[in-house]
């Protein structure tokens, strides 16, 4: 396949393009390294963006998690009727080393 092949894949394939659309969201690869990391808890995810002195409203993180859910890359865990919290699937830690390796070649 060549390189423009694969970019027009990238763009046109349902699930391609629905990855790629997540992660040009505020907070998408936060969340991925969240989960990687086993924080996929409200109050775990915002006591560890704190601790870097960054901010993560419940909003987005709620928001993030429920599109990367309906991805294949976590799956929820109910706490209750009304709260529950998030962990990583085969698919989302494969998706969170490969973006761990782009940015590690990027340095």
């Amino acid at each position: 396949m060549t390189e423009e092949e694969n970019v027009k894949r990238i763009l046109t394939d349902e699930k391609l393009s629905a990855i790629k659309s997540m992660l040009e969201k505020d907070h998408a690869i936060d969340c991925i390294f969240l989960l990687h990391l086993d924080r996929g808890r409200w109050k775990a995810a915002k006591e560890f963006m704190q601790g870097l002195g960054l901010t993560l409203s419940d909003g987005t993180f709620r928001s993030r998690m429920m599109e990367i859910e309906n991805l294949g890359l976590a799956k929820s865990v109910p706490i209750d009727p009304l709260k529950k919290y998030y962990v990583k699937t085969e698919f989302g830690e494969k998706m969170a080393r490969l973006l761990l390796e782009l940015f590690e070649a990027v340095v």
